[in-house]
């Protein structure tokens, strides 16, 4: 089994509902998510996928939230935009655009979503 990750960095700003505590209020982070892919099979270059275009299938996602309330961009009007609900967001949209490029080949393994330096959450199915 092959693994390759990249890393993506954006700001924005949440808050949380129905959560008690400062994090209710309106306030901001710098993220950074980490995309890992994994697949059984090298294309012809020998190579699971190229960084380039794994880097090229994160950009409009984290595009669509940098520098931008989280809370006002779909799903995140209804859902809470917590480190948990943002790491599936990531998982799921590269996975769609992986699924229609690599045709199964390569799969999404997991997606992880700093909020601070030491704080993150993941997600995988």
């Amino acid at each position: 089994m092959f693994e390759v990750t990249v890393e993506a960095g954006f700001s924005s700003g949440h808050y949380l509902r129905n959560y008690k505590g400062k994090c209710e209020n309106p306030h901001g982070h710098n993220y950074r998510v980490l995309v890992t892919l994994a697949g059984e099979e090298l294309d012809e270059a020998g190579l699971l996928l190229d960084f380039k275009l794994l880097k090229h299938l994160l950009r409009p996602v984290v595009e669509r939230l940098d520098h931008l309330m989280i809370n006002d961009i779909e799903p995140f009007t209804e859902l809470n935009p917590s480190a948990e609900n943002l790491a599936r967001y990531f998982y799921q949209q590269t996975a769609r655009q992986l699924e229609e490029m690599t045709g199964g080949r390569v799969r999404v393994k997991d997606c992880t979503l700093f909020e601070t330096d030491t704080s993150f959450a993941r997600y995988y199915e």
